[in-house]
């Protein structure tokens, strides 16, 4: 399964809806789809350091919040506030004992071209 995060139009969410129930009833796993109306609030929800974690923790897979910042070289307290905007964004999966990881093989960032509309 993959996470898609585009810039949406006007109809856009109708297309990514439609195209998770044709995947469903075909088998596949349905895609993760999430939605920005534009690219500043795509940027501000997703900064470089956010991607960067999603990185690592892809890299070394389940973790704990602690492993994770040391890993990344950042600090704890930072990684917990991004970790848990990726959780909610729903980028980012928590366990029950407390462990991180991303669900996904790859994540597609999309951003269609105003002439392509």
């Amino acid at each position: 399964m993959k996470a898609i995060i585009e810039l949406s139009r006007n109809g856009s969410i109708f297309g990514a809806v439609k195209q998770q129930i044709a995947n469903s009833q075909q088998g596949q796993s349905p895609d993760y789809h999430l939605s920005f109306e534009s690219a500043r609030a795509l940027f501000s929800e997703l900064t470089p350091a956010r991607l960067d974690l999603l990185d690592t923790l892809s890299r070394i897979g389940s973790s704990s919040m602690y492993a994770l910042a040391k890993t990344a070289e950042r600090n704890y307290s930072n990684v917990h506030t991004d970790v848990s905007r990726l959780w909610e964004l729903g980028l980012i999966e928590r366990s029950e004992d407390g462990m991180v990881s991303v669900p996904f093989e790859s994540i597609e960032i999309r951003f269609p071209l105003a002439h392509a509309a």
